[in-house]
């Protein structure tokens, strides 16, 4: 592998490198700004590349685009992925691990050199242009849709071979260049390893993933410097290093809050004295066992009535009788002994008392971009495997076949669990979570939708091509209000009944051309089983690629 080095005249100096950057492409001052930190941070980077751009921002990364001239005379252009110094030296390594094993083939990134100087550390991949899925949605075809879901599947049955799971599937980390049909799955930053993992420093993540809290809050786990070489695997000989690489190299467990009006509750100083009525860890399954644990003896009976007093103002729903479970016979009789060893009355109710705010989070890995989040991840399931990659692929579907980018946006996770119960029906939710040890509970019961009706009656009053904006929000409307009509319409139609779609205007006519007017059956039934909400039961990434909607690729 040739190592890049730019012309002598370009390396002579960062302010000469700057300059003729700043010439060549117009960039903000702040951007300027950011480029100079970069090459203070990691000097040798300046006798390699001059860096042209800022093209990215995550919130533990920068992307920038650069130029080198390769030793036989060829200019070719890098991407440059500076991660956050604070980043776990663990993290970074498997990340790297990620793209040389798995990476350069199959519609994966792969990577060409990593530089490090300290606690500094870039990842040098090479530069894909691509055009991004909201500015492009509004004009895409539906057989460009059939193929890049086809090579998205792709890309997840190659790292779902090595047990990779990618944790954040989304459409930005998926490049797609439309004029070279060429794509790249990038980002491994937030991976980790299923249980067959055959990456080595996955392994490490997913022990340390189930042993800390810090998997509840999707970030990376903040460490000290790199240059601390003992428990970083990374390359630790000098303060700098280049390493030159092959390029083919809340609560219970039962979830409370109603479907139709989801609130947000935040621990107050009374939850903080009420902890000392839960000592015993809670456990990641068992709701019934978890509350017929005894409490913790009070300290006096002063107190406890005070408490008490206290949650029935703030919580009326510590003085409420439990919702009865439906059985019979022999049920009914354990359901009897349950209740007696109750430690509060929320139990199978909508509300969450002070006690059950008081007691400790549940502890499951979370991390991804909301919208994109399966069901057992939302819920909190810490067995989680590679079909939450699957899932997100399924968003992703139902974002293409609609025309609606995002499709769900959610304030937390209880909202976000809720919109997937409007598409895909309360009864199914509630069975499902079953399968993986949870209890929903939902105040209404609402049916699942046709998913071809839903995603006809959505595309069927976007704007017209081009116009971004109507494709976010169409005269105002996301996706979710656009829905909600949805649901009023089916209330009042008979059950089964299509709205009817006007092809008359010349937007729906452009539709027409683009072959939206003969999506098959298999597209939807691919999508229904992408958005199983079964993960034992969802279809994985080769399985998908075996559907008759891909038979003549």
């Amino acid at each position: 592998m040739e190592f890049p080095a730019v012309c002598s005249e370009d390396s002579s100096s960062e302010a000469a490198i700057m300059e003729t950057a700043h010439k060549k492409r117009k960039i903000s001052k702040d951007v300027q700004l950011d480029i100079e930190d970069l090459y203070k941070a990691v000097p040798q980077l300046a006798k390699v590349f001059r860096i042209v751009d800022k093209i990215g921002e995550g919130t533990f990364s920068s992307v920038y685009l650069a130029e080198a001239r390769m030793r036989d005379g060829r200019r070719e252009m890098f991407a440059l992925k500076h991660l956050i110094p604070t980043s776990h030296p663990t993290r970074i390594a498997a990340e790297l691990q990620c793209l040389t094993v798995a990476g350069g083939r199959e519609n994966v990134m792969g990577v060409t050199y990593c530089f490090r100087k300290e606690d500094h550390v870039v990842i040098v991949m090479p530069y894909m242009e691509h055009q991004a899925i909201v500015d492009i949605i509004g004009s895409l075809s539906f057989e460009e849709v059939r193929v890049y879901i086809y090579h998205l599947l792709k890309a997840l049955r190659h790292i779902h071979q090595f047990g990779i799971i990618h944790r954040d599937i989304k459409p930005n980390n998926f490049l797609y260049n439309r004029k070279s049909r060429t794509y790249a799955l990038v980002d491994f930053g937030l991976a980790q390893g299923a249980a067959d993992t055959q990456i080595e420093l996955l392994k490490v993540v997913r022990q340390k993933a189930s042993q800390k809290v810090a998997g509840l809050s999707g970030k990376r786990e903040a460490a000290p410097p790199l240059k601390t070489s003992s428990t970083a695997p990374l390359p630790s000989s000098s303060t700098f290093s280049c390493v030159p690489l092959p390029p083919t190299a809340a609560g219970r467990a039962l979830v409370k809050k109603p479907c139709t009006s989801v609130t947000s509750y935040t621990r107050t100083k009374l939850t903080k004295d009420l902890a000392g009525l839960r000592k015993v860890p809670r456990p990641v399954f068992g709701e019934r066992n978890l509350n017929s644990c005894t409490p913790a003896p009070p300290t006096s009976k002063s107190d406890v009535k005070k408490s008490e007093e206290d949650a029935s103002v703030r919580y009326p729903s510590a003085n409420r009788v439990p919702l009865p479970v439906r059985a019979s016979g022999s049920s009914q009789k354990t359901q009897r002994t349950l209740q007696q060893g109750l430690t509060c009355n929320c139990y199978l109710t909508d509300r969450v008392c002070n006690v059950c705010l008081a007691r400790k989070q549940q502890v499951a890995p979370r991390a991804g971009t909301p919208g994109f989040r399966a069901p057992e991840v939302l819920s909190k399931c810490p067995d989680q495997g590679t079909a939450i990659d699957v899932w997100s692929a399924g968003v992703i579907l139902l974002s293409l076949l609609s025309g609606r980018y995002p499709f769900f946006k959610a304030s937390d996770d209880l909202m976000a669990l809720t919109q997937i119960m409007t598409i895909r029906g309360s009864r199914e939710t509630i069975q499902a979570a079953k399968t993986f040890g949870k209890a929903v509970v939902c105040s209404r019961e609402l049916p699942r939708q046709d998913l071809r009706t839903l995603c006809e009656t959505l595309r069927g009053k976007r704007c017209p091509a081009g116009d971004v904006t109507g494709v976010r929000e169409a005269k105002g409307e996301t996706a979710g209000g656009q829905l909600k009509q949805l649901l009023k319409q089916q209330e009042e139609e008979p059950s089964g009944s299509r709205v009817p779609t006007n092809h008359s205007s010349p937007s729906e006519r452009s539709e027409d051309s683009r072959g939206w007017d003969r999506v098959p059956d298999a597209a939807f039934d691919l999508l229904d089983r992408l958005l199983d909400l079964n993960p034992s039961t969802r279809i994985t990434a080769a399985e998908a690629l075996q559907h008759p909607l891909f038979k003549d690729l």
